[in-house]
C-alpha cells in the first residue's frame, strides 16, 4: 500500500503560483509521492483565499481534486475536542486551526507525513506515544 501523505496549505499554493519560492522543490516533492494527497476543508479554504487573485490557479486546484490528485479527509464534531486539545496545548506556539486539523488527521488516520513547508508549527507537535511528523520537502 502506497504511502498516505497529508497536504497543507503552503504547498497548495507554492504548486500554482510559479513565484512562489517553494514552487519547484514543492512541484519535485510532489513528483515523487503517489496520489491522492489528502487534506481538509481549512487548508482548500487558506488556499482558496491566498490565491484569490489567481482565478486560473484556483480552477487548476479544484481539477486537481477532480482528477484524484488531491482528496478531503472529513470532519465531524466528535473531531472537535481532539483538535481543540491540539490548540490548547500548543497556544503559546500559535499553533494555527488548519495546522491543528492536520496533526489531528494525522493522528486519526495514523498518517506519519506531512507535506508543508511550515517547520514553524509542525516540528513542535507531537502526537501520541511522543511520534513527530515526517515533513517533506527539506527545506533548507
Amino acid at each position: 500500500m502506497a504511502e498516505r501523505v497529508l497536504i497543507d496549505t503552503g504547498p497548495l499554493v507554492a504548486l500554482f503560483s510559479a513565484d512562489d519560492q517553494h514552487h519547484e522543490r514543492c512541484r519535485d516533492t510532489l513528483n515523487g509521492l503517489i496520489p491522492p494527497l489528502l487534506t481538509c476543508w481549512p487548508v482548500v479554504t487558506e488556499v482558496a483565499w491566498l490565491l484569490r487573485t489567481r482565478p486560473d490557479a484556483l480552477h487548476k486546484l479544484f481539477q486537481g481534486f477532480r482528477g484524484g490528485l488531491f482528496a478531503l479527509l472529513l470532519l465531524d464534531a466528535e473531531d472537535l475536542p481532539a483538535i481543540a486539545a491540539l490548540m490548547r496545548r500548543y497556544e503559546s506556539a500559535g499553533l494555527q486551526f488548519a495546522d491543528a486539523i492536520l496533526a489531528h488527521l494525522a493522528e486519526r488516520e495514523q498518517i506519519h507525513t506531512i507535506f508543508t513547508t511550515d517547520r514553524r508549527d509542525f516540528s513542535v507537535i507531537r502526537l501520541k506515544r511522543n511520534r513527530t511528523l515526517r515533513l517533506i520537502p527539506d527545506i533548507p
